[in-house]
């Protein structure tokens, strides 16, 4: 290992664990709107992640979205509307609450998932790769079992 490697290594175990979370995470995002952005999506952005997040392949109340975000039902509610003008998101009546309009995918919606689940997918290749399929099988079960210690 060279001596630039431990030095940023000293570095790295100085962080807090919060911090070592994110910088992979801000690594996975930048790559996959980067990816998505080359393949015909150049009109979303990170901040657009939140909404794709916690919607999936449902439909949801802005305010069922912002409550699993832990954001402002004002914030994703721009988001929201944001992803409806670019033709990501549509806006339909509720069946159990006919005052309701409930979010969901668009087909472009659909495609642009599509799209990004292929993109993490070669992401995920791409990090088993650098730090080996074991320790990458190894990490994942480990934040698996942190996920599930923190939520008994």
């Amino acid at each position: 290992m060279s001596r630039t490697s431990n030095g940023r290594r000293r570095v790295l175990e100085q962080q807090n664990t919060s911090q070592l979370l994110r910088m992979p995470y801000q690594a996975f995002i930048a790559r996959l709107f980067e990816s998505l952005a080359a393949a015909g999506y150049a009109d979303i952005h990170p901040a657009h992640a939140v909404v794709f997040q916690h919607l999936g392949s449902g439909a949801a109340r802005v305010t069922e979205l912002a409550g699993r975000a832990q954001l402002t039902k004002q914030y994703v509610g721009r988001l929201v509307a944001d992803l409806e003008a670019r033709g990501y998101l549509e806006r339909v009546a509720d069946p159990t609450d006919g005052r309701a309009r409930l979010v969901r995918l668009s087909e472009r919606g659909l495609e642009v998932t599509r799209a990004a689940e292929g993109i993490i997918a070669d992401i995920e290749a791409d990090w088993a790769r650098r730090i080996g399929e074991a320790k990458y099988a190894e990490l994942r079960r480990r934040l698996i079992g942190l996920i599930v210690a923190l939520e008994s």
